[in-house]
């Protein structure tokens, strides 16, 4: 590691506030990447006639377990846990359910409260809330993570090109941002969502097809000051090729101000899809999603645990970021070097 580097390191560690933001959202990032082992409704672990079954990477028939049944096993079924108890065991995740699954044992109506057995209560289906939040949040940081790194390698390429080479092609390209960003982003999302079939894929290309535009006017920025540099005369002088100036020589000297952008970036798209799905617009029916749950809190307002649950997640997460980018600022500014 460079001893520039290094140093905007100490300045990210010495952003006590950032520095923790960093710390827990890396650990909300890890448990939710593994959901499946903290909220699920099949075991990880079934010992059954001295062997050994893993539900969650494997589909195993009930006969498996001397049921009757050849489709997968329901794990859910008194049946087929006591046929796993007489032989054997299993070991469950924390939480016995995931996204899709209804818990029919409560007494009481959906959505139930919060108990016990269902940490942040159920949802108008029976599904527990905690599980669909864990699950929803995966989503939206996946989601978002890829949407941002996409739109900052689009971002990025479009603004180098303007900056390095300037004129018409400078010009024409700010024109064309102009046009661009004056559309409202958001409406336009939600027209061409509504004219297709729900997908994610779909919906992943429409957002990044209006969200590109956030790196350019910084990138293009950086490239107009640096075009002008001796390191980068004497590269033209010795007949370097150009796109070996951009990326090898300009690019790394003008990412540090674009990295320092990402935690914003993924903020905004963590929201905007979260606002897609309150609407209606974003992920398929059903998805887990914190858009979703926000919207079942609307609608049943005599259950505040899901809107809760759903404000207070979305909230976090969000206030994380921004004192991530915060720290990310202030540890690549280059006053500081």
């Amino acid at each position: 590691m460079s001893p520039l580097m290094q140093a905007r390191l100490e300045r990210f560690k010495q952003h006590r506030i950032g520095y923790f933001s960093f710390i827990l959202f890396s650990v909300i990032l890890f448990l939710s990447t593994f959901a499946e082992f903290i909220a699920n409704d099949k075991p990880l672990i079934v010992r059954y006639q001295q062997s050994y079954y893993f539900p969650v990477f494997k589909t195993y028939p009930e006969t498996t377990f001397g049921g009757v049944f050849e489709t997968e096993a329901d794990y859910q079924d008194p049946v087929v846990q006591q046929l796993i108890e007489q032989q054997g065991w299993a070991i469950w995740p924390i939480i016995p359910f995931s996204a899709q699954t209804s818990n029919y044992a409560l007494q009481v109506p959906f959505p139930s409260p919060p108990s016990h057995e269902n940490w942040l209560g159920t949802d108008d289906q029976g599904r527990d809330v905690f599980a669909r939040l864990l699950y929803g949040l995966r989503v939206s940081l996946i989601f978002g993570f890829a949407l941002t790194i996409c739109s900052a390698v689009l971002g990025i390429f479009v603004g180098a090109i303007q900056g390095y080479y300037g004129g018409w092609i400078d010009l024409l390209g700010q024109r064309l941002l102009e046009v661009w960003g004056g559309l409202p982003m958001l409406f336009m999302v939600m027209i061409l969502v509504s004219m297709f079939n729900p997908s994610v894929y779909w919906l992943f290309l429409i957002m990044l097809f209006f969200g590109w535009t956030s790196l350019v006017g910084l990138v293009r920025a950086e490239f107009l000051r640096a075009r002008n540099f001796d390191y980068v005369r004497a590269a033209q002088a010795l007949g370097i090729p150009e796109y070996q100036i951009i990326f090898r020589h300009i690019l790394p000297n003008a990412m540090s101000s674009s990295l320092s952008q990402l935690p914003f970036m993924l903020t905004a798209n963590i929201t905007a899809l979260t606002t897609l799905d309150f609407l209606g617009y974003g992920l398929p029916p059903g998805a887990a999603s914190l858009g979703e749950l926000l919207l079942q809190g609307k609608n049943n307002l005599n259950a505040p645990w899901l809107v809760l649950s759903g404000f207070f997640c979305l909230a976090i997460v969000l206030a994380m970021l921004i004192y991530i980018g915060e720290a990310a600022r202030d540890a690549f500014d280059p006053r500081q070097h």
